[in-house]
């Protein structure tokens, strides 16, 4: 037969697919090294799960489009021939692919697409990825669909029910997540129940869903590349390039920075045989939602583990549920528990204050930070511990417990991200996700940012805000071209104005055609006033000549 696919669509349709198994992969690794505890299995065996998951995936999602009109077009069945050499690592066309297809059509019906999904929606440290996730599902749906240059309804009704199914679990995400950031009223009162579900029993899903993947799409054993090895000196180079690399959060980096730099003469003086100077690793990291408190916790669990400071620097993340117990007799083991998951690494409790109430009345909080700071001295070369949450509470807990500030003497210290760097946040993810951010989506992007970070309190979402705005500008997007054919790359990868949404008045968007945006030559450090359709493109600097993109910027005065 006559090749009827594109070389475009094919390459593209071989890259997502390769995509969505990095995705799985990098996520498996990050569950495996800084959250052993959630995974609870050998780092082989859950990295496979995860890679049979993505083949799983792959499947489902190819079977929902392409069969979806009872017809099997030469352009699919070409699509299905790379599905099966990537899935099977064989070659099949002719007879031999249609009947593959046949008997796997069968049983692609009966894979979940939650159960293909569940480690981005149960493990909280990969829900942060689920707008990749959607990503690369909605991309290889529409090049599915799309395949043959047409697109007919039954097509396109399954790509809506693909992203209607992505919705579901996104909501199942955000409720999850719905108490997160916020300071509780009643600390005392507040029971397990009230907080983010443990993601603990999440593994043993991931392998029942992963052996039903292998057992109905009859995947071979084969797991080729899956766990690369890392030496002590590339984690730490890594961790480094991780923290350097994060936008804005200056002094926080500085003084991480200098912790490191440290912490390796220390080192560096015990292997001459010189006394070195011991000092206290437990932190406080204070600052609103969303400024990288989190993340920065698990490069510190990395820098400790590739320094031997712990043996393992994994991250263990916590907040009262996971100390606190409902009833008398409970708290301490719990607390206990908890704590042995992070030996040899670092406990992260957020909103650490809800441990203790206003009163005084928390018997239960106050048995789990008397065992908090028991452990501590117990463990003291086997633990770090890090208390977060919000400034001024944070501020208020060290006051009112001396066994506390007497044990965290050093206090990083997060401030909300300005709009600019909202704006490069936002960027980032584009560029991870191969998206193209053309000018006036920027403009809008920047003027919105900048109206929401004026109106901000201390509940202002910062990077969450920015994630929930990414991943609405591609469920925009994704609606945008479903009924559009022929599907081409830049269809699939660039976002309109249009595709960009954010909680501000439309009135503020007024002005938006004659906005001049603040930037500095990267050469001369001169200042200047840059039309907002320059955004993200090239320019040379009258005074030193020096080309540079023009970044976000500030909004220039009028």
């Amino acid at each position: 037969m006559s090749s009827q696919l594109s070389q475009e669509i094919a390459a593209e349709f071989q890259q997502s697919m390769v995509e969505c198994r990095q995705l799985y992969l990098t996520c498996g690794r990050e569950c495996v090294a800084n959250y052993p505890h959630l995974v609870n299995k050998s780092r082989r065996e859950f990295l496979e799960w995860m890679d049979d998951l993505h083949r799983g995936l792959l499947i489902k999602i190819y079977c929902s489009i392409a069969l979806a009109d009872d017809t099997w077009e030469i352009a699919e069945q070409e699509l299905a021939a790379l599905l099966f050499l990537h899935v099977w690592n064989r070659q099949l066309k002719d007879d031999a692919l249609e009947q593959a297809m046949h008997g796997l059509s069968q049983k692609a019906r009966r894979l979940k697409w939650f159960g293909l999904t569940r480690p981005f929606v149960e493990f909280e440290p990969l829900r942060d990825h689920f707008g990749e996730l959607e990503t690369v599902v909605i991309r290889l749906a529409n090049l599915i669909a799309k395949a043959d240059g047409r697109l007919d309804p039954t097509e396109e009704a399954a790509l809506r029910e693909i992203q209607a199914e992505l919705d579901k679990q996104l909501a199942s995400i955000s409720q999850q997540a719905s108490n997160v950031g916020k300071p509780k009223a009643d600390n005392a009162k507040r029971k397990p129940a009230d907080q983010t579900v443990s993601a603990r029993p999440a593994s043993t899903h991931v392998q029942q869903e992963a052996a039903q993947v292998r057992a109905d799409c009859e995947l071979a054993d084969q797991h080729e590349g899956i766990e690369p090895e890392v030496s002590p000196e590339e984690r730490l180079a890594e961790a480094m390039r991780q923290l350097d690399g994060l936008i804005g959060l200056g002094q926080v980096k500085d003084e991480v920075r200098t912790l490191t730099n440290f912490l390796q003469l220390q080192k560096q003086r015990e292997a001459a045989n010189l006394p070195r100077t011991d000092v206290s690793l437990h932190m406080v990291f204070a600052g609103n939602p969303g400024t990288g408190k989190t993340t920065v916790a698990r490069i510190v669990a990395n820098l400790f583990g590739a320094m031997g400071i712990v043996k393992s620097g994994h991250v263990v993340e916590t907040d009262r549920s996971g100390l606190v117990a409902e009833y008398a007799g409970q708290t301490g083991p719990k607390t206990n528990k908890t704590i042995d998951e992070a030996l040899d690494g670092v406990l992260f409790i957020d909103e650490a204050y809800s441990l203790v109430s206003d009163t005084g009345e928390d018997a239960y909080g106050q048995e789990a930070l008397q065992t908090l700071l028991k452990r501590m001295e117990d463990d003291r070369d086997r633990l770090v511990v890090i208390l977060a949450g919000y400034p001024k509470p944070m501020e208020e807990l060290l006051k009112a417990n001396p066994g506390l500030c007497s044990r965290f003497s050093r206090t990083l210290e997060f401030d909300d991200y300005s709009a600019t760097d909202l704006g490069r946040i936002f960027e980032r993810l584009c560029k991870a996700n191969h998206y193209h951010l053309p000018a006036d989506a920027r403009a809008k992007l920047l003027v919105g940012f900048d109206w929401l970070h004026a109106k901000r309190d201390e509940h202002f979402g910062n990077g969450r805000l920015v994630r929930n705005a990414f991943e609405e500008s591609i469920r925009r997007l994704s609606n945008r071209i479903a009924g559009i054919t022929p599907v081409t790359k830049k269809l699939l990868t660039h976002l309109d104005a249009a595709d960009v949404q954010l909680a501000v008045p439309e009135s503020i968007y007024g002005g938006i055609d004659t906005l001049r945006i603040s930037v500095t030559c990267s050469g001369c450090g001169k200042t200047v006033n840059a039309k907002a359709e320059m955004l993200g493109r090239k320019v040379r600097c009258r005074q030193c000549k020096t080309e540079f993109i023009v970044d976000w910027g500030e909004i220039a005065a009028s």
